[in-house]
Formats: structure tokens, C-alpha cells, sequence
């Protein structure tokens, strides 16, 4: 059809994770919807994208480096980055030893002293590598601060992680004395 990867990425995104009902959806328990539906509220959305196929958001699933979807039996998510309400439950596991988060030199003084909360969304986001943080980061501030969690210690002390992809983690919360800042 023709439609850009990163343009229908960034739509289904919006309709899966922050305005379901715009699009005459509503997410299952687990985040879930049939994919028929969706391409149904995104025509109805964007009247330009009638002829979009489920061939045409499974490839861009396909070929999407961030992993932000994920389809299954006829039915897609978003594996992340949620701000609905209605919270999309994860199963915790362990964590690496270390992530990293990519923030502003102003958030960062702030997340060393209250910890790292997940603000408007429903989970903290957390990076597998201190490059992917400091590019989450520069969304933020050309001169973005990495942050180094000690998931490992937090973890044997009680905070719960999530997977994301293979190279996002969340966590509902993490303290401060978790964290260390780093450039």
C-alpha cells in the first residue's frame, strides 16, 4: 500500500497505547486487539489508510527494530510505553545486573533524590545499554544524563521488572538508592 513504516508504527502506537477509544477500540486485560479492529479505528481515524491490509502492519511489525508491537492469532499490542488507565499487566522476571535510563540534567537530580517513577505512563522505562539510554536521552536535552540502575540488587530487594523487547525493561517503581548518575 505504500504507507510509511514509521508513520503507521507511530498511529497504531497512539491507538494501542494512549487512545484506544479514539479508535473505537478497547484493549483486553493483556493489551490485546484484534487486528481486524484496529485497521478498522485507523481507517476511521485516517480515511486515506481504508486500504490498509493486516499484511501491511504485520510487515512493518516484522521489520521494526524497536519491537514496540507484538501480533499473535490474529491480534496485536504494544508492548510498551502505555498511559491508559487501564493497566496492561506484565510478569515480572529477573533483571540484568545493570540498565540505564537516558534523562535530562534536571529530571536526573530529581530521580536521584525521589527515585524513578512512571510519570504519565504506566511503567518506568529502562534501557539494556548505556548507548540506548543516551539516545532515549537526547529526546530530552542535547546533553542528556545517563543513569545506571542496579537492577540486580534491586531486585533481591524487592523491586519487580518487566520485559519490554529485548531492549527495554520496566519497572513500576525504583528508588533512589538504586541509582547512580553517570554522563
Amino acid at each position: 500500500m505504500g504507507i510509511d513504516d514509521i508513520e503507521l508504527s507511530k498511529a497504531i502506537s497512539h491507538a494501542l497505547r494512549h487512545e484506544p477509544s479514539a479508535y473505537g477500540l478497547t484493549l483486553d486485560p493483556e493489551g490485546w486487539v484484534n487486528i481486524r479492529d484496529l485497521l478498522a479505528g485507523l481507517a476511521r481515524v485516517r480515511p486515506e489508510w481504508e486500504a490498509l491490509s493486516e499484511e501491511d502492519v504485520s510487515g512493518m511489525v516484522a521489520r521494526s527494530r524497536k519491537r514496540r508491537h507484538e501480533i499473535s492469532l490474529g491480534r496485536i499490542r504494544a508492548l510498551y510505553g502505555h498511559s491508559t488507565p487501564e493497566r496492561v499487566p506484565k510478569a515480572g522476571t529477573e533483571p540484568p545486573p545493570l540498565l540505564y535510563h537516558g534523562t535530562d540534567a534536571k529530571a536526573a537530580d530529581l530521580i536521584l533524590c525521589e527515585g524513578l517513577k512512571p510519570m504519565a505512563r504506566q511503567y518506568v522505562h529502562l534501557s539494556l545499554d548505556r548507548r540506548t539510554a543516551r539516545q532515549v536521552g537526547l529526546r530530552k536535552d542535547a546533553e542528556p544524563v545517563v543513569l545506571v540502575i542496579d537492577a540486580g540488587r534491586a531486585h533481591g530487594n524487592g523491586v519487580a521488572f518487566y520485559q519490554g523487547n529485548e531492549s527495554v525493561w520496566l519497572a513500576d517503581f525504583v528508588p533512589a538508592a538504586f541509582i547512580v548518575k553517570v554522563t
